[in-house]
């Protein structure tokens, strides 16, 4: 995936690490020009200098084109600004923000940003899961990482489309808590006929994700 990274300071040197690490495509804008010169130095990507919520600074950076931005600024007036332009004006896939104050978590959302959430650690794991392949569209941890929540897409990879729900062979301690069709939530009834962009959501333990992965793109139970 290509993706933005703005502002930041341990935030970002981290999640760029880690994204790297994965092979993405990387984009970083900064205003502390120190600190641009320390990524550039350490990560061997193109960096830009500018306030990124200045929407001549995105322009200048030419944004237009990649799939996530996730900005990382301290204030969440600023995150909100970044996602908003980069979503409505340069047709940003997804955008994604971390939020100092958990109450803007739920007006964030409101206001079309894709993804708020108030813990680095949590926003490191959704992008890391959510690249390990392409119909792996968000996943959350719960309880410490006892449970993950995985939201997947019935796509063209998926072997049970036009199926029933029941024929999906779940892995150990695995259920599938709603399907999602358009604006509607259905209850997951065995007989439930699954149909193309129909979202699944499974509960599961962590272990079980890479099974689920597999099963849902054809291949077997790992």
């Amino acid at each position: 995936m290509k993706i933005v990274i703005a502002e930041g300071k341990t935030k970002a040197d981290f999640l760029i690490g880690s994204l790297l690490k994965k092979k993405h495509t990387l984009m970083v804008i900064n205003e502390d020009r120190a600190f641009c010169n320390y990524l550039a130095q350490t990560h061997k990507i193109p960096i830009f200098h500018g306030d990124s919520s200045k929407l001549y600074t995105l322009e200048d950076a030419k944004i237009e084109g990649y799939d996530i931005l996730i900005a990382l600024s301290a204030y969440d007036s600023d995150n909100l600004a970044i996602c908003q332009a980069a979503k409505r004006l340069f047709h940003i896939k997804k955008t994604i923000a971390i939020v100092s104050n958990p109450k803007n978590v739920d007006v964030f959302k409101t206001l079309g940003v894709n993804t708020a959430v108030s813990a680095t650690y949590l926003l490191t794991q959704i992008i890391e899961q959510a690249s390990t392949v392409d119909i792996l569209l968000h996943t959350v941890s719960i309880e410490h990482n006892k449970l993950m929540l995985t939201e997947l897409l019935m796509d063209e990879h998926c072997p049970y489309e036009y199926h029933q729900l029941q024929e999906i062979p779940l892995p150990d301690r695995t259920l599938i808590s709603c399907v999602l069709r358009g604006n509607d939530m259905l209850s997951p009834q065995k007989e439930l006929l699954l149909l193309p962009n129909d979202k699944l959501i499974f509960l599961s333990p962590p272990s079980a994700q890479d099974s689920i992965i597999s099963i849902m793109t054809g291949g077997k139970p790992k």
